[in-house]
């Protein structure tokens, strides 16, 4: 058995093909203890997979991880004992109570049996669930139900959590409150990685994000170092009163990067004056803007300068095959 250090995790080279489909092709990253660290791409880029591996339930094709100072692939049941997982598709049993799922999660983990009970109604006021312990689980909301899965998740007080996708399907309100659970679980000492495709999401909750596309790590770096690498471009946002397409903007100088967002173009310019430019494109081609805003870099420009990858593309939701295949 292998002593801890201050790294939760090591992936080393991580493979892992299905078939012909390269799910994995040569991950690597560390999470140091303490952390929260993220999964940032679209879907299909090979985030699930590589959780999937981390947490002993597949074996990569080749490379290795270390979780927790335990070999993953050798060792599973040592990490395992000591990390919480919360797939993206609920484990909970809808048929039982919120209670008794608990207490279910308890058995598993061996938790000891004067400890249960009292574990269990902590959780339950913990994910604010305690005045529904009694009831079937089938009734509750999906955020309800997303709260007590991450509490079936620490019923053993794990080192390590992993959220697959947490918010996914969530509303505004269900996924704040999932947020806010997480910082607060962090703060506590719980070393947390997470997946995710929405990028505020990353950039709110993550000390370090890997952005991965196509099953490898395009680059490893805090969500500000991320945003710095494109704070010499200018972004405005414009809307305009008439119909202009993509084409008319092409004769437009220092512009580098055009995407429509609904009734709005995000405009990515190089240098110049992007809003005297727009004045004058819009006088030129008889249309008055209706709104235009000068945007700070976020992380989702820094993904699309990074990756190639669009916002569009990374909220796509997952082929069907792909999710039997768990490359996600």
């Amino acid at each position: 058995m292998n002593k801890d250090t201050e790294t939760a995790i090591t992936a080393s080279d991580l493979h892992k093909t299905y078939g012909a489909l390269k799910a994995l092709d040569g991950v690597s990253f560390t999470v140091d203890k303490g952390a929260i660290f993220g999964l940032l791409g679209p879907n299909g880029a090979g985030k699930t997979t590589t959780i999937r591996i981390l947490t002993g339930l597949v074996k990569p094709t080749n490379g290795s991880a270390m979780v927790l100072g335990h070999d993953i692939t050798a060792h599973p049941l040592e990490a395992k004992a000591r990390i919480g997982v919360v797939p993206e598709a609920s484990n909970i049993y809808e048929e039982m109570t919120a209670l008794d799922n608990l207490l279910f999660s308890a058995e598993l983990y061996r938790v000891p049996k004067p400890e249960k009970r009292r574990r269990a109604d902590e959780l339950l006021e913990q994910v604010k669930l305690a005045d529904r312990a009694g009831d079937i689980v089938q009734g509750f909301s999906r955020g309800m139900k997303r709260r007590l899965t991450i509490a079936c998740a620490l019923i053993h007080h794990p080192d390590l959590l992993f959220l697959d996708e947490p918010t996914t399907g969530l509303d505004i309100q269900s996924a704040r409150q999932l947020r806010d659970h997480v910082r607060q679980l962090n703060k506590e000492g719980v070393t947390v990685l997470l997946t995710t495709h929405y990028m505020e999401e990353a950039d709110q909750l993550c000390d370090s994000i890997a952005m991965i596309n196509k099953g490898k790590i395009v680059t490893i770096d805090s969500p500000q170092s991320l945003k710095a690498h494109i704070t010499g471009d200018n972004i405005v946002e414009v809307s305009f009163s008439s119909q202009i397409t993509e084409d008319d903007f092409t004769s437009l100088r220092y512009l580098t990067e055009i995407h429509r967002l609904g009734d709005k173009y995000r405009l990515t310019f190089s240098g110049g004056d992007p809003v005297g430019t727009l004045v004058d494109f819009a006088r030129n081609h008889r249309v008055e803007i209706s709104s235009i805003n000068t945007l700070r870099p976020s992380l989702e420009d820094a993904f699309l300068k990074l990756t190639g990858v669009g916002p569009d593309e990374v909220k796509k939701d997952k082929e069907p095959q792909r999710l039997r295949r768990g490359d996600g």
